[in-house]
């Protein structure tokens, strides 16, 4: 990411414990909204056009370098953004997140804590029974750093009661019929993104306790892959809820906590943790967030491990259920397209070739049209809504 974000910065920096009602308003442009701006802006460009070989903007592309931010400065200008947003703009009295231990939920904590004051901040742990019980260290361990102590509701009984797990088991055995409710399991995507022209599907993973804990593998038609995620969906849906209502007793706002990747590539439930009152790492690539959790002073096991959902009971990482590619990777070509680099200089940067490039471009193409739907405004009829709406937006 280049310097340019970080010119509206204010010169004097506030006590992190200030209350967010006494808090100076500040002229600055967050970068979520400058980077939104950015991705629709591209994305009216063809793939044709980023073949051209040249760069529309100026920018250094020196692989070591793109990425690179001070982290420092990087923070002080979030936690302006999160008085500004919530003492100012949302008229809250603090924020309620869920933290689950990993990178970005623990960031964002500490950066919470750093700018409202601990008591201004409410984290909820939410493991289920299918969650991994390092999650539930690791936000302990999150939420210590941030000075907050954290709220734990185990949501496994709403789950229950939504039909989560036996909906889902249902789905599962048209597939593997020795798959039994308990029995562990993953999804995963079955091609590799970068180097297969091949459509991608998804294979289940499962462990059978039938077969003594065979590892077995099938592939998943469309209608039952939808059936296992839409079940599935429901433990953000559920977490979300849960944050709501925390919020709304306390008059806080809902701090969302994905990062870049996440957010620009629909790598989010809607309803689910795509919901949320602000969102101060939105702009992050995922290697900038690891770089502000080690800044930060969180414990190698939390800056150190890699990104899982945490959502099926067997481990899997987001790299094998979503995005394809390494993180680290990822992020470099995923600033390559939104700077329009060619194929070929984007090769060079990453180290892939440029037909690999090419179906990543091709694939965050696919993946940005997705992320559009996800996190759009419902649609409404003409009428007088729509006429407020404009109005609204004419004169925000």
């Amino acid at each position: 990411m280049t310097q340019a974000f970080f010119n509206s910065i204010a010169q004097h920096s506030l006590p992190a414990s200030a209350p967010p009602e006494a808090l100076d308003s500040f002229d600055i442009r967050t970068s979520v909204l400058a980077k939104s701006a950015l991705v629709e802006s591209h994305e009216s460009e063809s793939l044709m056009q980023r073949r051209g070989g040249t760069l529309s903007t100026d920018v250094s592309i020196e692989k070591k370098s793109v990425l690179e931010i001070d982290p420092g400065l990087e923070c002080e200008r979030i936690e302006r953004s999160i008085r500004d947003a919530v003492g100012m703009k949302l008229r809250r009295r603090g924020v309620v997140l869920g933290v689950s231990g990993g990178i970005d939920s623990s960031v964002s904590v500490v950066l919470a804590a750093r700018a409202l004051g601990h008591d201004r901040v409410t984290a909820i742990l939410m493991p289920e029974r299918e969650s991994s019980p390092a999650s539930l260290e690791l936000g302990h361990a999150a939420c210590h750093i941030a000075g907050v102590a954290p709220e734990v509701v185990d949501i496994t009984p709403m789950l229950e009661a939504f039909g989560c797990y036996r909906r889902r088991d249902v789905a599962i055995s048209r597939v593997l019929p020795a798959f039994r409710p308990g029995d562990r399991f993953k999804i995963t995507i079955a091609n590799d993104v970068a180097e297969s022209d091949r459509v991608n599907h998804f294979h289940v993973v499962a462990s059978l306790s039938a077969r003594a804990g065979a590892t077995a593998v099938a592939r998943l038609p469309v209608d039952i892959y939808l059936e296992v995620v839409a079940a599935t969906n429901l433990k953000q849906r559920v977490r979300k809820t849960v944050e709501y209502t925390a919020a709304d007793a306390s008059n806080r706002a809902v701090l969302g906590t994905p990062n870049l990747l996440e957010h620009a590539l629909g790598f989010f439930v809607r309803g689910g943790d795509g919901l949320a009152d602000l969102k101060p790492i939105a702009h992050l690539y995922k290697s900038q967030v690891f770089a502000l959790g080690r800044f930060l002073g969180l414990p190698a096991s939390i800056t150190g491990q890699i990104p899982t959902t945490d959502t099926y009971s067997l481990p899997q990482s987001q790299q094998e259920f979503y995005f394809g590619l390494p993180y680290a990777t990822l992020d470099l070509v995923l600033w390559c397209y939104m700077h329009q680099v060619s194929t070929t200089r984007a090769s060079e940067i990453t180290a892939m070739t440029p037909a690999a490039v090419e179906r990543v471009y091709r694939d965050i193409d696919l993946k940005r049209r997705v992320a559009s739907r996800l996190d759009g405004s419902a649609l409404v009829v003409e009428g007088e809504t729509s006429v407020l709406l404009s109005a609204k937006e004419a004169n925000p």
